[in-house]
């Protein structure tokens, strides 16, 4: 059977969501090429790069034309809003397919300890290393954006062990499982997409932390009560739902409890922390990678 590998050269923050189209589209699992040829263990630091390269592969049947066309729609839509390069179509043989995608998923470290590690790859790991295994059909959730990376790296620094979390927005369920691998006792995730939902089981199922990690399928709310009230809230979306959302948040959490906020872009850090602070809520540290910011806040009051 032939496939179609499509390629995108995209900025770092449209990864996420050509990934997403490309999940959803794609039959093939998905590729992100990210800088490599440095090691943290001597102190050194990943480049960040201008632009990454995105893939999937779809099979070459009868629906091919109606796929291709969705995929086109997106990436029309996100050039109105940053100008990125043409969509490139490949046709190649499922055994080429098999061997062109895998090579480009290695393990890769976040934070301190945490490493992700791609499921058909017998990784040695070290004693003091934490592995997340993912499946390669989810590779947009393995920490390659910014915001997913900073999120993981203070959710390392905060954990102590026995905390219960809420994931808000969790998509791939990587925050949450990441969580529970650093000590939480349970963590819940909310999430509106059923497709997300479905990865997001799948992942915990994977890293056998299902027994302590719920996803829902659903908006959070307060008066729901599940597993709450939280000592940690951790939500990766946008600053507006933040906004939105941190009445919420200051009542989801208890009194001197965690948040671990990102998707914000700079500019709106300032409307962020007005509307956190309205809420009792104090910024403790700010995290920048690019444009992108996250934030480690406590809730005072």
């Amino acid at each position: 059977m032939k496939w179609i590998e499509f390629t995108l050269n995209v900025p770092p923050e449209y990864v996420e969501p050509i990934s997403h189209v490309f999940h959803k589209y794609g039959e093939g699992g998905i590729v992100v090429e990210s800088p490599a040829g440095f090691n943290p263990d001597e102190g050194e630091v990943a480049p960040a790069p201008s632009h990454l390269i995105v893939r999937t592969y779809v099979p070459l049947d009868d629906q091919i034309d109606i796929k291709r066309s969705n995929i086109q729609v997106a990436v029309k839509l996100i050039n109105y809003l940053h100008p990125i390069d043409s969509l490139i179509e490949k046709i190649i043989e499922k055994e080429d397919w098999e061997s062109n995608w895998k090579k480009y998923f290695h393990p890769i470290r976040v934070g301190k300890n945490i490493k992700i590690v791609p499921t058909w790859i017998d990784y040695k790991f070290t004693e003091n290393e934490i592995i997340v295994f993912l499946d390669p059909g989810m590779a947009f959730g393995t920490g390659h954006h910014p915001t997913t990376r900073m999120c993981i790296e203070l959710l390392e620094e905060i954990i102590g062990g026995g905390e219960i979390i809420a994931d808000v927005g969790c998509g791939s369920g990587i925050l949450s499982i990441a969580a529970v691998k650093l000590g939480a006792a349970k963590s819940v995730g909310f999430e509106v997409s059923s497709d997300a939902v479905d990865v997001a089981i799948e992942n915990c199922v994977i890293n056998k932390v299902d027994e302590y990690v719920r996803i829902y399928e659903k908006k959070v709310a307060v008066d729901e009560n599940i597993y709450g009230p939280f000592d940690i809230v951790v939500a990766n979306i946008s600053a507006k739902i933040i906004i939105e959302l941190a009445n919420m948040f200051s009542n989801l959490i208890t009194i001197k409890g965690k948040m671990v906020l990102s998707g914000i872009l700079e500019e709106s850090l300032s409307d962020v922390e007005t509307a956190l602070k309205s809420n009792g809520i104090v910024i403790e540290r700010i995290s920048v990678i690019e444009d992108w910011v996250a934030i480690l806040a406590t809730k005072l009051n």
